[in-house]
C-alpha cells in the first residue's frame, strides 16, 4: 500500500468534492460510499496509509440517514460480574420474538438502546455521575410503560423493582482510553445519494478533518443524548455493547475541526 502525505489526500479529497456525482464503484454493496471513496484515494481499506505518529481512519456516511453509527464496543463495570449475560438477560430479560422458532422456546432477549435524556419503555436510562466520574445504566420501575406490565410483574417475581444493585457502569478514564485508541483522528465525509436508471451515485458534498477526540465533549454527547449505549443480547449470543452516535454529530466529539 502507498504512503499518502496529509496535505496530498486532502488534496485528493477537494478534488473528488468538485467532482460532484460519482457511479458507485461497489454495485449492491450496502458498504458502497466507503468502498467507492476507498477506490478513488486507492487505498484498501480505512485506516489511512499517512506517515504520523498518530494514527487516522476513513468515516463515511450517508447525509440522509436516520441510522446510529457504531463508534465502538465496550462491555460494563465491574466486568467480573458479566452484567449482559449473568444479569440483565436472567433477571430483566423477556421471552425472545423467536423462542420456540429459530431459538429454544426458553430463549430470552435483552435489547435495549438507551439515552440519558429519557428512559425507554422498559424503564432502563444513563445517568451521568460526574462527581465519581462514572456513566451509570440505572433502572426505574415507575417508567416502564403499562404494555409491558406482565414483563414488570416477572421483573418483580425475579428480583423485585428497586434500582440496579450494583449499577453497571463505565468509568471516564476508561472510557478515554478506549474511545481515544479507536476514535483519535479521522477523516469524516458525508455523501449524497441518488439513482439514475437503478445505478447509484455520491456527491461527496461535507468532508471534515477531525482530530483530538475529547472526552469531555463525548461526555456532554452522552448528557445531551447524543450519544447512546446499545444492548443487544440472547441467552444464546451476546452481540456486545456499544456506544453509538446519532447522525450528524462526528464532529462534536473533537476538539479540532478543519472544513475541508
Amino acid at each position: 500500500m502507498d504512503i499518502i502525505f496529509k496535505d496530498d489526500l486532502i488534496k485528493k479529497l477537494d478534488m473528488i468534492k468538485r467532482a460532484g456525482w460519482i457511479p458507485n464503484a461497489r454495485q449492491g454493496n450496502s458498504g458502497g460510499i466507503g468502498n467507492t471513496l476507498e477506490d478513488l484515494l486507492g487505498i484498501e481499506e480505512n485506516n489511512l496509509p499517512i506517515p504520523n505518529a498518530a494514527e487516522w481512519e476513513l468515516k463515511t456516511q450517508r447525509r440522509e440517514t436516520s441510522s446510529l453509527t457504531t463508534l465502538f464496543h465496550m462491555e460494563p463495570s465491574p466486568r467480573a460480574v458479566r452484567f449482559v449475560p449473568a444479569v440483565f438477560l436472567p433477571q430483566y430479560g423477556w421471552p425472545h420474538d423467536l423462542a420456540g422458532i429459530n431459538y429454544p422456546t426458553s430463549e430470552m432477549s435483552f435489547r435495549q438502546t438507551i439515552n440519558a435524556l429519557s428512559r425507554t419503555d422498559r424503564g432502563f436510562g444513563i445517568i451521568v455521575d460526574r462527581s465519581s466520574r462514572k456513566v451509570l445504566i440505572s433502572f426505574d420501575s415507575s417508567a416502564v410503560n403499562q404494555r409491558h406490565q406482565s414483563w414488570l410483574n416477572t421483573v418483580q417475581t425475579r428480583v423485585g423493582l428497586k434500582e440496579l444493585n450494583p449499577q453497571p457502569y463505565w468509568g471516564f478514564d476508561d472510557l478515554f482510553h478506549k474511545a481515544g485508541t479507536k476514535l483519535l483522528n479521522c477523516f469524516f465525509i458525508q455523501a449524497d445519494v441518488k439513482k439514475i436508471n437503478k445505478q447509484e451515485f455520491y456527491n461527496y458534498s461535507t468532508i471534515m478533518m477531525l482530530s483530538q477526540f475529547s472526552l469531555d465533549r463525548f461526555i456532554d454527547c452522552i448528557e445531551n443524548g447524543i450519544v447512546l449505549i446499545d444492548f443487544d443480547s440472547r441467552t444464546g449470543h451476546n452481540h456486545g455493547t456499544k456506544f453509538r452516535i446519532r447522525p450528524g454529530y462526528w464532529d462534536r466529539l473533537y476538539a479540532n475541526v478543519t472544513i475541508i
